[in-house]
């Protein structure tokens, strides 16, 4: 059995999202459009770098039901590698509601993949992909809809010491389960402004002042972006970087982050210097909140 280069470990699920291009108070009715497409951190991840040409796997729970089976063919359709996913109860679902371009609010329902919890992780363990005495070696996004007894489980394994590791926060309100990986010597964490004030219990004027505070912290490596203002790459040993995002119209919210995170690795898969990866990172997300198609 063939393994793939790249890992994607996470939400997979359907999302349905409201946009309107009018503001929304509370208990506003508001005509508009809802688009349901595959989504999920992992997922949204996974088919982002795919169409970069890298070969990524999905390990994640998926339901048996319709809803479930639809998410495999829209995988399969994408180029992912749908082999290794844990199927069991219902799939998964993720509701937003955006207008002007912003999230007014959201609920992810992940119940499958709370209740499925280091299920998810069986291939690592039994050899099909990696097993504790041989673990998985290439890059591995991991993002904070698992659950915190499997994060924290993970970070005590040998399962990812071999690891490229990438940390998606997925909210602020999720970001602080990934605490435990993130003394990984291996670790990118790349999050926004308030998932950083999430993580650290502070707020931050800037991205600047969230990076230098989780560098102090002992992450290896911190990304953190701001909006439409500066972004910053945090190296322990290299230094910070800062770049300003293109200044674009915002249309959409939902996937930005996502989006940040796949072009940032494939640009340093192909070999892209920190400015360079930082820039087309900064570009795809743009290209994202940007765009208009969201049917």
């Amino acid at each position: 059995m063939s393994v793939p280069a790249i890992l994607c470990i996470g939400a997979v699920q359907w999302d349905l999202i409201g946009h309107t291009a009018d503001p929304m108070p509370a208990g506003a009715d508001l005509p508009g459009r809802v688009s349901r497409m595959p989504g999920g951190v992992a997922f949204n991840i996974a088919q982002a770098l795919a169409r970069e040409g890298l070969a990524v796997a999905l390990l994640a729970t998926v339901g048996t039901d319709a809803e479930g089976e639809g998410l495999v063919r829209a995988g399969m359709a994408l180029g992912l590698d749908m082999r290794f996913l844990h199927r069991g109860g219902a799939t998964d679902l993720y509701l937003a509601l955006e207008a002007q371009g912003a999230l007014v609010g959201a609920v992810a329902d992940a119940r499958a993949l709370e209740e499925a919890g280091e299920a998810v992780l069986a291939p690592l363990r039994d050899g099909r992909l990696a097993t504790e005495a041989l673990p998985f070696a290439g890059t591995v996004v991991i993002d904070g809809n698992l659950p915190e007894p499997v994060l924290s489980g993970l970070a005590v394994s040998a399962l990812l010491a071999r690891a490229d590791l990438r940390l998606a926060p997925a909210s602020p309100a999720k970001a602080p389960r990934l605490a435990p990986l993130l003394a990984h010597p291996g670790a990118v964490l790349h999050l926004n402004r308030a998932e950083a004030a999430a993580i650290c219990g502070a707020e931050f004027p800037t991205s600047l002042a969230a990076a230098e505070a989780l560098l102090a912290r002992g992450v290896a490596r911190v990304l953190v972006t701001d909006g439409a203002l500066p972004a910053t790459d945090g190296c322990a040993r290299r230094g910070l970087l800062q770049a300003c995002p293109p200044a674009v119209p915002c249309r959409r919210a939902t996937g930005a982050g996502d989006a940040f995170l796949a072009a940032h690795l494939a640009a340093e898969h192909r070999g892209a210097g920190r400015e360079a990866a930082l820039a087309a990172a900064l570009a795809a997300a743009a290209a994202l909140v940007s765009g208009d198609d969201i049917s």
